[in-house]
């Protein structure tokens, strides 16, 4: 039987078409992947709304997508550790695992990685990848291919955690209710954070942080340092994540973060330079942390959803079919106030 390689383009000119590829081949140490469900990335919406994120520009038409799950259907050559068949997710960044940041275990630091759909790499929306074997994590039996697409964003939230180092008991304070900042609230809590407070301004989205088990602040409604200081006794969070990729957000942290506390920052601002009150952290000798994507955390994000101490489904708001993957970004960008996380199937 002919394999079709169907594969999603987006251009400089933010344009969305199917066209066919061929189907790659798996080269020595490489699995090839049937892509079974893709979610659509944040930074997916940014590329073909803007045509850039951070330092990274669409410049030649690209594959996006970066979240995905699918079955291995070929081997290539001296790949023991993988079978045909075998249900997996893909861990898009593949690091040189030479340099000295792959050699630490920081290996999302590597400078030669490769991230399946940064512009001029492409990624998952297709039929087909090929990846290294050991970047095809094998799914328990019984998880679905969309909580195997999921587990990507879950491992930026548990990647996240493990950057702020959460404390059992602490009270955690996540700026933003979107995919990212519901399954941080869901991590921290895994964690054994005694209290998580998410701020947003959409009702829709922090009512479904409440029902994961989070508290809940409107900032459209409320002011935002006089809640969570009324939700922690007056003192602030312990830990604050910034998870809603916006300056305002950024600046905020550091007023709702009680003294001694741990700032992580997981979204991309909309600017490349964010005005911060350096008083307020020198003041209260606060931590600032980065998150790039992340390392090792798959594995732990895999374990997480099998056992339910995170659960996705509630987060996956709607489902396409891949032929339909040009609707799915336009309705992404389109109705943000009606989207948690989109379901991309082939």
């Amino acid at each position: 039987m002919t394999m079709v390689n169907r594969a999603l383009l987006l251009d400089a000119q933010h344009r969305l078409w199917i066209e066919e590829r061929p189907v790659p081949e798996p080269a020595e140490g490489e699995v090839l992947v049937r892509i079974r469900a893709n979610g659509i990335c944040g930074s997916d919406i940014h590329f073909y709304e803007r045509g850039a994120l951070g330092p990274y520009t669409v410049q030649e038409p690209y594959t996006p997508g970066h979240e995905a799950a699918g079955e291995i259907v070929a081997l290539g050559q001296d790949v023991t550790r993988r079978r045909v068949g075998q249900a997996v997710c893909i861990e898009p960044g593949i690091p040189c695992r030479r340099c000295r940041y792959c050699k630490m275990g920081r290996y999302n630091q590597c400078r030669d990685v490769r991230f399946l759909s940064v512009p001029g790499i492409d990624g998952t929306f297709c039929d087909y990848v090929a990846v290294p074997w050991d970047f095809a994590h094998p799914l328990p039996e019984g998880m679905t291919w969309e909580q195997g697409a999921a587990i990507e964003p879950v491992a930026v939230a548990v990647h996240a955690v493990n950057r702020a180092r959460v404390a059992p008991g602490a009270t955690v304070a996540v700026l933003g209710a979107g995919p990212i900042g519901l399954l941080v609230a869901e991590a921290a809590l895994a964690a054994g954070a005694g209290k998580v407070i998410t701020l947003d301004r959409q009702a829709s989205r922090l009512a479904q942080a409440a029902a994961l088990g989070a508290q809940t602040v409107n900032i459209a409604t409320e002011d935002a340092l006089l809640a969570v200081l009324a939700l922690t006794e007056g003192e602030g969070a312990d830990y604050t994540f910034e998870a809603a990729g916006h300056s305002s957000a950024t600046m905020l942290a550091p007023e709702i973060t009680a003294m001694a506390g741990v700032i992580t920052q997981v979204g991309w601002p909309e600017i490349e330079r964010v005005p911060y009150k350096i008083e307020t952290i020198l003041a209260k000798e606060l931590d600032l942390r980065g998150v790039n994507r992340y390392a090792n955390a798959f594995p732990p994000a895999i374990s997480l959803v099998a056992r339910g101490a995170i659960r996705v489904e509630p987060i996956i708001t709607h489902r396409f079919p891949l032929e339909r993957a040009p609707e799915a970004f336009a309705f992404a960008h389109e109705h943000p106030e009606q989207v948690i996380k989109v379901m991309v199937l082939n």
